[in-house]
């Protein structure tokens, strides 16, 4: 089993949280749906986790659960993504984006004060891509160029930003997941990222007090 994930079961008996918990936390969307993941196993079926997002969001759950609601703790973790406006220097003190990204992007874009959540996905998408050591500051600005061209488009499913490089020139896609690349030996497959989930590491990252 990928070290990445862990059993429900595990899950339960880890963290001392019911059955009934764990769903009704899905239910009021403290837990996003694309987290469960259904595997086959000798038993038929089984429901896994990303392991590392699904212990910490379970942590800060029950942590602030005698605090708030749970429809307080969805606001918290499921916010009205359209309402969201950070400054540059909130997205810099959350760790969203580096000085480096943020640099990148107001390269691309000019200076800019406030970020919509587009925005921000967009910077914390380049943020990623560069932290891959694999990615170019030229090639980061061709993923920021992507992104908003085609986002629009992809906006509520699920996708991954692929980046691909041949004989020097890199190509970034926006492509539907589950996605399978296939490339011929001459094109490197540089990175991927899944939308979905870089959305939800962001909404996280809000979440957390600075």
């Amino acid at each position: 089993m990928d070290d990445n994930l862990i059993s429900k079961k595990d899950i339960l008996e880890l963290t001392g949280i019911s059955y009934g918990q764990l769903y009704r936390w899905k239910r009021k969307n403290l837990i996003p749906e694309e987290w469960f993941i259904k595997k086959s196993s000798f038993t038929g079926q089984e429901t896994y986790f990303p392991k590392d997002k699904i212990l910490d969001r379970i942590d800060k759950i029950k942590n602030m659960k005698d605090d708030l609601s749970l429809d307080d703790l969805a606001a918290v973790f499921s916010p009205n993504l359209a309402e969201i406006l950070l400054t540059k220097q909130e997205l810099l003190i959350k760790s969203i984006v580096s000085p480096m990204a943020m640099q990148i992007f107001e390269e691309f874009h000019g200076e800019t004060k406030v970020f919509s959540f587009d925005k921000i996905l967009f910077a914390a998408l380049l943020e990623k891509f560069l932290q891959s050591g694999e990615v170019s500051m030229e090639e980061g600005k061709n993923i920021l160029e992507t992104m908003e061209t085609h986002y629009k488009s992809f906006e509520g499913k699920n996708g991954d930003v692929v980046l691909m490089r041949k004989f020097g020139m890199a190509i970034c896609l926006l492509v539907t997941s589950p996605s399978e690349i296939k490339v011929d030996k001459t094109t490197k497959l540089v990175y991927k990222l899944n939308l979905n989930m870089a959305i939800e590491e962001i909404k996280t990252k809000l979440a957390e007090p600075v």
